[in-house]
């Protein structure tokens, strides 16, 4: 039975766009498969990790009947990426076989039944759909993802915390020692909504979302539930877990009334910090910061003994402030940055630094200071 037939492309990309969330290793082998369902020429991908699912459609010449099955994702992305993009492959169905073809070339790939594969459970209880630009959304995760702990013993941290209200929406995401938070403002109202999407789905979202702004297929539908996430786009459904706990108050820890300030360029504050930061040690990433009038200092040393001292002229009639910094939390906000200028906002030695950026007030991103 010929299962589909298209070209080498158009199965790729189908593939492509559920196939992140597949881990290399799994407890159950199923997990490492894609499900294909087939409904006359439209045939239905899903992939699962347990905790997430994604699931796209596509229309494909082929038998026009109905099959299932379930085949590795990652060997068939393989094989398709190593043939021509402009050829025509054919997948075929034989006893518990799937046959690719290509050219002269041939692939027989073991399956496993459909009925093995783990749907993730729907929740009941999902919320009103709203609907906000793929692009708003993409920019926001941009913003903060960088933020995100990895792995932290607070579960909550592991990932960033959504809120939506009116015509706002806050993406938040802390590690305990730096915060940052995005916002922007919508054209519809949202009903108030607050969840904590985890780590792995902010990273799929990121690299699912378009940022395309002006094509019609722009908007992404959210819905939540208490325990789950919905989301439609391009084509896409995405249902994925929420993490549990009480994410921190973060309007607690934005510093507010800092009296010192200073505006200068991003690119060559980046350029100081990533050339200070060869010369600061493995385990321990600090830089000293010195700001007084007229000048910034950055100065780095190792274990080593070896030093690197750079300095900016910047326009600032404040106090003289020496503060340690991971070198790792700026560079990382810097980077994400895309505004020309940026703002520094500093209190004392002991205080965290509130960096904003004036063309974009709803971004702000909080270093606590390091000793040195």
């Amino acid at each position: 039975m010929i299962v589909l037939k298209t070209a080498q492309e158009k199965l790729l990309s189908a593939l492509q766009s559920v196939s992140g969330i597949v881990e290399r290793r799994h407890t159950l082998p199923v997990l490492a498969n894609v499900l294909l369902r087939k409904n006359g020429s439209e045939i239905e991908f899903t992939t699962s990790d347990l905790e997430i699912q994604v699931r796209t459609r596509a229309s494909f010449d082929g038998d026009n009947s109905t099959f299932a099955t379930t085949v590795g994702a990652r060997k068939l992305i393989d094989i398709l990426r190593s043939l021509p993009s402009d050829q025509t492959v054919t997948l075929s169905a034989n006893q518990s076989k799937l046959t690719l073809q290509g050219g002269k070339s041939r692939f027989t790939l073991q399956t496993l039944p459909s009925d093995d594969f783990p749907l993730v459970q729907e929740a009941a209880d999902f919320g009103p759909v709203f609907k906000v630009p793929q692009a708003t959304l993409k920019s926001l995760i941009n913003q903060v993802h960088f933020a995100m702990a990895v792995h932290d013993i607070r579960y909550y941290l592991n990932g960033i915390l959504f809120v939506a209200e009116g015509k706002s929406l806050t993406l938040v995401a802390t590690d305990g020692h730096r915060l940052a938070l995005a916002q922007a403002t919508l054209d519809t109202d949202i009903p108030k909504q607050e969840v904590i999407l985890p780590r792995k789905t902010v990273l799929e979202l990121q690299r699912l979302l378009k940022d395309d702004k002006g094509s019609d297929d722009n908007t992404i539908e959210m819905r939540f539930a208490s325990n789950q996430a919905k989301f439609s786009f391009s084509g896409m459904e995405f249902v994925t877990k929420l993490v549990e706990g009480k994410f921190p108050d973060y309007n607690r820890v934005i510093p507010k009334n800092h009296k010192n300030s200073v505006v200068l360029g991003r690119a060559p504050l980046l350029s100081s910090l990533q050339r200070a930061a060869i010369l600061t040690s493995e385990k321990f990433k600090g830089v000293r910061v010195n700001i007084e009038p007229g000048s910034l200092r950055i100065a780095s040393s190792n274990a080593e003994q070896e030093e690197a001292k750079e300095e900016l002229e910047i326009d600032y009639a404040g106090d003289s402030i020496d503060i340690g910094f991971n070198v790792t939390y700026l560079m990382d906000a810097l980077s994400n940055i895309s505004a020309e200028m940026i703002k520094l906002e500093l209190q004392d030695t002991n205080s965290s630094v509130l960096i904003t950026v004036p063309e974009q007030p709803g971004f702000k991103y909080v270093v606590m200071p390091m000793r040195i």
